[in-house]
This record gives C-alpha cells, structure tokens and sequence, in this order.
C-alpha cells in the first residue's frame, strides 16, 4: 500500500443495529463521531456515516490517510446459511484419517448449503515437516473431475499443514490444472493451528465466505467513493488487528468475531488500562470479555461458528441476552427478554413514545440513564426489580469470566452501557469512559497488525531458548510483512505446551507478534 498523507484515520463498525465512525488524528484522538442505522446493503449505511462524521469532524475527505472496517457481515452469512459459496473439500491425510470424513459433525443445512463434494486422498505431513504418505494427485483429479457441478471454491486441508505446505500447495496446482487459474483456493496452512479436524472446518467455512469478502471489499471501495475519500484501507480481525484488503479476500473467516474485539481495544484505548474486564452492551446482547496486554482474552476451546467447530483464535467470550432493546414483562413474574425490539428501540421503547416496555425504560425510570423523548410509564417499583435482576445477571458473568476471585476494574462500554451500575459485585470499579459508546469503531481505528505462529519445534541440538527466540522472530517478521512498524512490533503473548505423547523432544509455541501500523 501506498504511504498515507495524512495522519487522519476514520474507524467504522457495522453493527446489526447501528453503523458507528469515528474519525481520529495522528495522537489518537477523537476528533468527531456519528451512528446511523445499518442498511440491508453494505455501502449504503456506510457512506451515510462517513459523510456524516465527515462533517461532524469538520474535515475533508482528503484530509483522511487511512479507513479501518469492522463487519459483523461474514458471521451473520454463516449464521443465516446465506451468501455462501458452494467449496469442493479435498483432505490429504489418507488412509490415516478416513473414520471421520470431512464435515460430518456440521449441521445438515449448512452442509447441505456449502458442499460441492467432499474426498479424502493419499498423502500428508509429519509433524516433523517429513512426508506420512506421498500424495496421491491421480485421485484428486479424479474427485474433481467427477464433481457434479463447479465449485465456487475448493478448501484443501492437509495434516500438519502449518508446519510444512508442500502437499497443500502440489493440491493447489492440480486444482488450477483441472478448474482453471481462476479457481478460488482456500488453504488450510495458515488458518487455524495444528488439530486436523477444526482447522479443516475453518478453512471450508473460508471458502465458502470467498464471495462475501469481495462483496465487502467492494463495498466499502465504492462507499469511500461516493464520499471522495482515497486511503489505505483495512479491515478488522477477530482478534482486535487489522489487516489489508488483500488478506481480507483470502482468509475472509478472520473477520468472524471482530465487533466484539473492537470494542475491547477499544475499551483499552479509552481507559488506559489493559489489564480488566469489559462488559459491551448492545441493544440485544452483552457480550463480557477479559483484556490481557490490552488485548482480548483467546479461547483455548474450539469455538462453534454457525454449529461448526474451529479452532482458529477468537476472543473468550460470554454472551449473554441482555441489552437497551431487552423487552421487559410481567408474565407469571417479572421476566427479561431474550427478545429485543432492536434497532427499532427510538420508535417502540416507551421513552420515545411507544408502547414496548424495555431495559432502557427501566433504567430512566430508575434513575440510572436520561435519555428519549418521553416518559417511561413503567412502574418504579417494577423498574427497580428489573434493574436488580440485570445487576445480577452482570455481577453473574463478571464472575464467570474472572480467573480468580480477586475484585478486578470493569469498563463499560456499548451503547447499552448506561444498565451496568456504578458499582458491581466482583468488581474493584466500574469505569465508563468519553466516547463509551463508539468504542467498537475507535477499537477498529486504533488497532494494531499482529501475526499468530502456531508451530512444533524440535529441540534437539538446540536449547530451549534459542528455539523460542527463532519462533518469536518468526512471528515478528511475519507482523511486519502484514505492514506492522518493525521498530515497534513485539511478542504481546507466548504459550508453551509440551508435546507428552511424542517420542522426540518436541515443543509446540503459540506466538502472538503484534505493532501499529507503519
């Protein structure tokens, strides 16, 4: 990418009920910030909120240097079993591997909506980069040209992929030799980590979400066109980072989860902390996450996408159906939700004259938010029991996520923040911080470029720290070629797990590398 003219930068997050921006100078800080509601399309409702916060910023379009985009559009195509691809799997770890065939644990209707075919061939990697099985490239030309229909794209898993690629990419020249140069090919080497079966299931969903991601590259270019602006763009990951717009048209999965990690950067930016606890509430849901280094907490359990296993990094995360939008009622007992009325919350709340009794009622009833266009006609004793049933619930999922018993800050954040109490169980104190409320777009803006390396290492003829120090290298360089400062990219987090059940000496590092941009 070219070098940006300007320090400006303009972070966005499309929600499912709103489209925040915010626009912030070359320090980081706000400068001006807009929401306005999420369109059906993707380019509609972001140009909207870039001519608006264009003006609320009073600054030009040429003024900005850089775009960052967070979507929550790959997760919503894989929920609703829409816009996805048709993937052709091949599976090179035969005959080793043939007692679970591909994509037997997804869910029918998503199996039934992604699958072109799916084949298990001879071939495969050790985990010391040395070949299991020479590949068998007679029998992937045979599967593919046996396929009923064209694939929209062909996901190729080989064992141990992330250690060596040599199968994966001798696959990949079979399959342009059969379906053409402009065949679209997901590989498995660098998406997920070593388990076989997870990652396999991440890269068929990344094939599948191929045509979204340009659809949402292409939407966000003609947006910025509408506006006038021209700039580096970016897109935002699911774990709190950034990257380009090419990588985004490969590993398009990535994206999957980054609205929740933007508002933990952002969380972090905003409050200056980055060891803490955010609570993110929406209009619908809360999500509550746990910042370490300033970054979102990984899971280190596979994380079901849609009803698929994965097992590329996502944020640890508890969510839990509770938000501004919250229907409130009185059905055999005061009960909350789960259903929201959403973004239609400024036409059926009663605070802005409609007759839905929600969360963001109580809570101007009960003298905790003032804000709408009427008067709430909740009872107050029925607001007060509502409110003490939501500060249970927070208190709840703070503790849930809590690795110690030890009282820990807790930032608020979210345009549905104004329900979390000024003090919560658990908590050593509740910070809710300026611009609280766009903290998902500020956390896409201030984000940094980062590069996971998930590797086995030998150590003989070798001490473990020379090892280490190579795999931390790695990564560092990798984060740089993805466009992170190398005079300001470092390791940010480092898991060691020794490999028990391998005779060698055998160690498995899980290296996060991560800088601002250069």
């Amino acid at each position: 990418m070219p070098e940006p003219t300007s320090s400006l930068r303009i972070g966005i997050d499309v929600g499912g009920t709103n489209t925040d921006a915010v626009v912030l100078d070359g320090d980081l800080q706000l400068v001006g910030k807009v929401k306005r509601p999420t369109s059906a399309d993707v380019v509609t409702g972001i140009s909207d909120a870039l001519a608006a916060v264009l003006d609320v910023a009073d600054v030009a379009a040429s003024d900005v240097g850089r775009v960052m985009l967070g979507t929550t559009h790959a997760t919503n195509a894989v929920l609703e079993r829409r816009e996805l691809g048709r993937v052709a799997v091949i599976r090179i770890a035969g005959p080793a591997t043939t007692a679970l065939p591909p994509l037997t644990m997804w869910p029918h209707d998503l199996r039934n909506v992604v699958s072109a075919g799916e084949v298990i061939v001879q071939g495969g990697i050790e985990f010391d980069g040395s070949e299991h099985m020479p590949l068998d490239e007679a029998q992937i030309r045979d599967f593919l040209t046996s396929l009923a229909e064209r694939p929209d794209a062909v996901a190729i898993v080989s064992s141990f992929a992330p250690v060596s690629i040599e199968h994966e990419e001798r696959a990949a020249a079979v399959v342009a030799d059969v379906l053409g140069d402009d065949m679209a090919i997901s590989r498995s080497g660098s998406l997920g980590t070593i388990g076989l079966i997870e990652r396999e299931n991440a890269t068929v969903l990344n094939g599948a979400l191929l045509g979204v991601a340009q659809s949402i590259v292409n939407g966000l270019a003609e947006a910025t066109a509408r506006v006038g602006i021209e700039a580096n763009t970016y897109f935002a990951q699911n774990d709190g980072t950034l990257m380009p717009f090419d990588r985004v048209l490969e590993f398009p999965v990535l994206t999957i989860g980054s609205g929740p990690a933007n508002s933990m950067r952002g969380a972090a930016h905003l409050s200056s902390l980055d060891e803490a606890i955010v609570v993110d509430v929406g209009g619908t849901s809360t999500d509550i996450g746990v910042l370490n280094n300033g970054f979102p907490r990984e899971s280190v359990v596979p994380v079901e996408i849609g009803g698929v296993r994965t097992n590329f990094r996502m944020p640890d995360l508890l969510a839990i159906a509770l938000g501004g939008g919250t229907v409130v009622r009185d059905d055999e007992g005061l009960s909350l939700g789960p259903d929201s009325v959403g973004h239609r919350l400024d036409t059926e709340a009663e605070i802005f004259g409609g007759a839905t009794t929600t969360l963001s009622d109580a809570a101007v009833a009960g003298g905790r938010a003032s804000f709408g266009s009427a008067t709430p006609q909740i009872h107050a004793e029925r607001a007060t029991a509502a409110l003490a049933r939501v500060d249970e619930m927070f208190a709840d999922g703070i503790d849930r996520m809590k690795l110690s018993r030890s009282p820990r800050p807790v930032i608020a954040v979210g345009g549905g923040s104004v329900l979390v109490p000024s003090e919560v169980e658990g908590a050593s104190e509740v910070l809710r911080p300026d611009h609280f409320d766009v903290a998902n777009a500020i956390g896409a803006a201030i984000a940094s470029v980062s590069a996971d390396l998930d590797q086995l290492f030998s150590v003989e003829g070798a001490t473990r720290d020379e090892v280490i120090a190579k795999a931390k290298a790695m990564a560092i360089d990798t984060a740089v070629a993805l466009g992170a400062d190398p005079d300001a990219t470092e390791v940010v987090s480092i898991e060691e797990l020794t490999m028990a059940y391998m005779t060698d000496n055998i160690l498995r590092l899980r290296i996060k590398a991560a800088g601002p941009l250069q």
